[in-house]
C-alpha cells in the first residue's frame, strides 16, 4: 500500500502586503472612473455621450447600422471617419443628422465607399475623472465607509487566494513524495501527450494563434514539442495511479452532490446557466468532472494525514 500518511511538508504562507493592497487599489481606479453627467453646456471632445443611432445609405436602413444607448467618447476614432467631430458642440436631448462616408476598404463590401446618414439622439454628455484613493472612492466604487474599509476587504480576499495557492502547491509537492517510477504503454503516454497539446491548441486560439506558429515562434518541430511534452505526460500518469490507489483505500468517490456543486462552479466561472452547459456535457466532460473531484479529495485527505510546519515568506509584489 502506497504510504500517503504521515508525509512532511512545509506550507510556504506569503502575508499579503501593503504593497500589494496599494496595486490592487491603484487597479480599481483605473478600471472605475468617476463619471461627472455634463449639463452646463455643449458636448466637446474628451466627453462621453450616450446616445442612439440608425444609419442609413441610399435611402434604406442598413444591417449593423444601430445601436442604443451605446457610449462614445469624442475623439477616441472608435467610429468611422467624420463620425465623431459632428456629435461636437450638441447637447443633452439634441437629434443630429451624421453624414459620413465609408472608407473604400470597410470590412462591409456593400458599405464600402459609400455616403450615409447616422440619425443619432443624444441621451447623456459625461466626463471620466479618476478618483483619488480616499473615502469617497471607497463609497462610490465598493459602497463600503471607508478607503480602510476597502483595504481590509480586500487584504482578506486577497490572503485567502494566496492560502489556497500555498495550499494548493503543498498538496502536488505531498502527492510528488509518492510517485514510483513504472513502465509505462507507449500508447498511454502518447494519449496523454495528445490531450496536452489539444489543452495547448485550445489556449492558442482564445490567443488567435495555431499551434504550428506556437511552433514556429519556439524554434521546434512538432514532434520536438511532444517531447518536451513527456515528463510531464508521465508524471500526470503517474500522479493518477497514485490517486486511484489512495481512492480506492479510503473509499473516496463523487457523489451526485459533489457533481452538482462542481457544475454550478462551472457554471459561475464561465457566467452560463446550467442549462446552457448542459449541452456541452458529453461522457468525456462529466468523467473529467469526476475525476477532478476524486482528485481534490485525494489531495485533501493526503494533506490532512501530513505533518506540516508552517513558514511565512514576505509577498514580493513584480
Amino acid at each position: 500500500m502506497i504510504p500517503y500518511k504521515a508525509l512532511h511538508g512545509t506550507l510556504e504562507r506569503a502575508i499579503v502586503s501593503d504593497a500589494r493592497i496599494d496595486r490592487q487599489i491603484d487597479q480599481l481606479i483605473e478600471q472605475n472612473p468617476r463619471i461627472i453627467p455634463v449639463t452646463d453646456r455643449p458636448s466637446r471632445l474628451g466627453d462621453e455621450l450616450v446616445l442612439d443611432y440608425a444609419g442609413f445609405s441610399d435611402g434604406a436602413q442598413f444591417e449593423g447600422g444601430t445601436a442604443q444607448n451605446q457610449t462614445l467618447t469624442l475623439g477616441s476614432g472608435s467610429f468611422i471617419p467624420g463620425f465623431e467631430e459632428q456629435l461636437v458642440g450638441k447637447n443633452v436631448g439634441d437629434a443630429v443628422d451624421v453624414h459620413v462616408t465609408f472608407p473604400a476598404q470597410y470590412h462591409a463590401p456593400n458599405l464600402a465607399g459609400k455616403d450615409a446618414v447616422f440619425k443619432c439622439m443624444i441621451h447623456e454628455i459625461r466626463l471620466k475623472q479618476k478618483y483619488e484613493p480616499d473615502d469617497a472612492f471607497a463609497r462610490d466604487v465598493a459602497g463600503l465607509d471607508s478607503l480602510e474599509a476597502l483595504r481590509e476587504r480586500m487584504r482578506e480576499g486577497l490572503q485567502a487566494y494566496l492560502d489556497r495557492q500555498a495550499a494548493d502547491d503543498l498538496k502536488v509537492r505531498l502527492l510528488d513524495q509518492l510517485l514510483e517510477d513504472f513502465e509505462i504503454p507507449q500508447d498511454a503516454l502518447d494519449r496523454a501527450i495528445d490531450q496536452q497539446l489539444q489543452s495547448l491548441e485550445v489556449q492558442l486560439a482564445r490567443q488567435g494563434l495555431t499551434l504550428d506558429a506556437y511552433c514556429r515562434f519556439m524554434g521546434k518541430t512538432r514532434e520536438q514539442l511532444r517531447e518536451d511534452c513527456a515528463p510531464d505526460a508521465r508524471r500526470g500518469i503517474q500522479r493518477q495511479r497514485v490517486i486511484r490507489e489512495i481512492a480506492g483505500a479510503e473509499g473516496i468517490a463523487a457523489d451526485e452532490d459533489d457533481v452538482a456543486r462542481a457544475i454550478q462552479a462551472i457554471c459561475r466561472e464561465n457566467n452560463v446557466s446550467v442549462e446552457q452547459l448542459s449541452g456541452h456535457l458529453d461522457e468525456a466532460a462529466q468523467s473529467a468532472i469526476v475525476q477532478n473531484i476524486i482528485t481534490e479529495k485525494v489531495l485533501a485527505r493526503i494533506l490532512e494525514c501530513a505533518v506540516i510546519d508552517t513558514v511565512e515568506t514576505e509577498d514580493i509584489v513584480d
